[in-house]
């Protein structure tokens, strides 16, 4: 594992401290991992919605849609 230091105001170190005390972190490297994973799961999601806004149009998504991916899942679950 790299190591990476960084400089914060006292005020900003102070949330930091907090969040770790009150959201049950060990460490405040803890704390600052979650919060790049977080970001990193939001970058993927966003790449994602772009993706399906550029993609050509498929058939509608609708009741019927649904209950096929139930019937897909049902019949997968007995074989």
């Amino acid at each position: 594992m790299s190591t990476m230091n960084i400089s914060l105001p006292d005020a900003l170190k102070a949330f930091v401290d907090q969040q770790v005390n009150v959201r049950g972190y060990g460490t405040s490297s803890e704390y600052v991992r979650e919060l790049i994973r977080k970001d990193q799961d939001i970058q993927r999601l966003r790449e994602m919605l772009l993706d399906g806004a550029n993609s050509a149009a498929t058939a509608p998504v609708d009741a019927g849609y649904f209950q096929g991916l139930r019937d897909r899942v049902t019949q997968r679950a007995g074989s």
